[in-house]
């Protein structure tokens, strides 16, 4: 299989550059997966839109999907990413690990994670009882359109990372089994 090079700065379109000049700033670094994405002209710009676009999630509740649809789909990646996004958002170690699993000890965040959970691991084709759920816990309509669109965000970048396998530059999480023996 094709060996992907994360490209530098210079590899990439000027608007990517630009782009790469305002993640430095905010970030202090590119993050490789974004500098994959730049190898589409317009791939980062559309995915940077779509991944700030407006939510009626908190950031503690997008994390819960990113770390569960990244677990599902077995992407070091984004779990690794997420465990630091995680706990800058104020989850510990342990709660992280329960929601790679697909459960919290929130109520609410566990409606969330389990549906999550299902819709990721069955395309979409959740159980009635996660459904229903996820509106007992206080979500609406809206959410679920939203849920929906956070999962795909998450599911195109574990796609990306699967094939890819571009470097890690996120302390490694370790695998799930691993992690809590």
């Amino acid at each position: 299989m094709k060996t992907f090079n994360v490209p530098a700065r210079a590899e990439v379109s000027a608007t990517n550059q630009a782009i790469f000049d305002k993640l430095q700033k905010m970030l202090g670094f590119v993050p490789n997966l974004y500098a994959t994405i730049a190898l589409s002209d317009s791939g980062l710009e559309k995915y940077l839109a779509f991944q700030n676009a407006k939510t009626p999630f908190s950031n503690k509740e997008k994390e819960v999907i990113n770390l569960v649809v990244s677990e599902v789909n077995g992407c070091t990646y984004c779990l690794s990413a997420h465990t630091v996004i995680g706990k800058m958002n104020g989850f510990t170690d342990e709660q992280i690990l329960d929601i790679r699993g697909g459960r919290s000890e929130n109520p609410q965040l566990n409606a969330l994670a389990v549906l999550t959970k299902d819709i990721t691991e069955n395309k979409g084709r959740a159980s009635a009882a996660s459904v229903d759920a996820f509106y007992a816990a206080g979500y609406t309509d809206g959410h679920l359109v939203d849920l929906v669109l956070q999962v795909s965000d998450k599911v195109a970048m574990n796609y990306l990372h699967n094939l890819t396998q571009v470097p890690v530059d996120f302390p490694v999480a370790e695998p799930l089994e691993a992690a809590t023996v």
